[in-house]
C-alpha cells in the first residue's frame, strides 16, 4: 500500500506563539516530527503542509517535502484540521500520484517513539480500520472529577449507567485522552468523510510520558524537561 507521511503546522499559533519552529533540546519543534518519521523509515516521504515560507525552508531542512504553500483559509485559528488532510491529499492526487493511506505526525507530540509509528501502521495494515488513533489513560474522568458550570452551579459532567454515584476514582468507568501521537488514515476515507469520527477505528496505547501534546508554555516546559530525562 502506498503511503505519505504529513505533517500540519502552520504559523500564528496563539497558545504559544512560534510553536512550530521553537527549539526543544537543540532542534526545531517540527524537526522531530520530521525525523522520527525518517527513522522510522528513511525513505519515506514526508510532506508538510503550512502557510508559511520560513516553516517551510526549516521543514526542508530536515528532509520533508513541501509541495504547497497552504491557502491562507485552511490556516486559521479555526481551520479543522480535517480539511487540510483533504487539501493535501487533493493536490497530490491531482498530480497524478496514488496514495492508500496517510500517516499524519502532529508536530505538537515531539515525544512519540519510533515504535509508537510502527505499531499503528502495523494494526492499520492488518485490519479493516477506516484509521488508527492513539489513546492514553485519563486522570480525569467525567464520571467523577470532570464537572460543567451552569448557571452558576457546578454539576458532574456525566453519570454512569445506573445513575449511581461514584466516590473513588477505581470505581468509575474506563475512559482515555486521544493524543496527538500519530493518525493513521485512509486516503478514500478522508476525502469521502467529514471526520474521523465517521469511520471504523482501532487505537493505539501510548504511555503518558510519550503522549504530551504541546499546546502553550507549560506543556512545552514539561515536554522539555522530560526530553532532557530521556523519559
Amino acid at each position: 500500500m502506498n503511503k505519505i507521511f504529513l505533517i500540519c503546522a502552520r504559523s500564528g499559533s496563539k497558545g504559544l506563539p512560534g510553536k512550530n519552529i521553537k527549539n526543544l533540546c537543540g532542534l526545531p519543534l517540527i524537526a522531530h516530527s520530521i525525523l522520527k518519521a525518517k527513522e522510522y523509515d528513511s525513505s519515506i516521504r514526508v510532506v508538510v503542509s503550512t502557510d508559511s515560507i520560513e516553516i517551510a525552508n526549516i521543514a526542508k531542512k530536515y528532509g520533508a517535502e513541501i509541495p504547497f504553500i497552504r491557502p491562507a483559509e485552511l490556516a486559521a485559528d479555526n481551520s479543522p484540521e480535517w480539511f487540510v488532510w483533504q487539501h493535501a491529499l487533493e493536490f497530490l492526487t491531482d498530480r497524478g500520484e496514488k496514495i492508500d493511506y496517510i500517516v499524519v505526525l502532529p508536530v505538537t507530540a515531539p515525544l512519540r517513539a519510533v515504535d509508537d509509528i510502527k505499531n499503528c501502521i502495523d494494526l492499520y495494515e492488518s485490519k479493516n480500520f477506516d484509521s488508527v488513533i492513539t489513546i492514553t489513560s485519563s486522570s480525569r474522568s467525567p464520571y467523577f472529577n470532570m464537572v460543567e458550570v451552569k448557571n452558576n452551579t457546578v454539576n458532574l459532567l456525566m453519570h454512569n449507567s445506573e445513575n449511581k454515584k461514584i466516590f473513588r476514582r477505581q470505581d468509575a468507568p474506563a475512559v482515555y485522552d486521544m493524543t496527538t501521537v500519530a493518525y493513521v488514515v485512509k486516503a478514500s476515507f478522508v476525502r469521502d468523510n467529514n471526520g474521523i469520527f465517521d469511520g471504523n477505528i482501532g487505537y493505539v496505547m501510548i504511555p503518558k510520558n510519550r503522549a504530551v501534546d504541546i499546546d502553550d508554555k507549560y506543556d512545552f516546559i514539561i515536554a522539555e524537561a522530560l526530553f532532557d530525562k530521556g523519559l
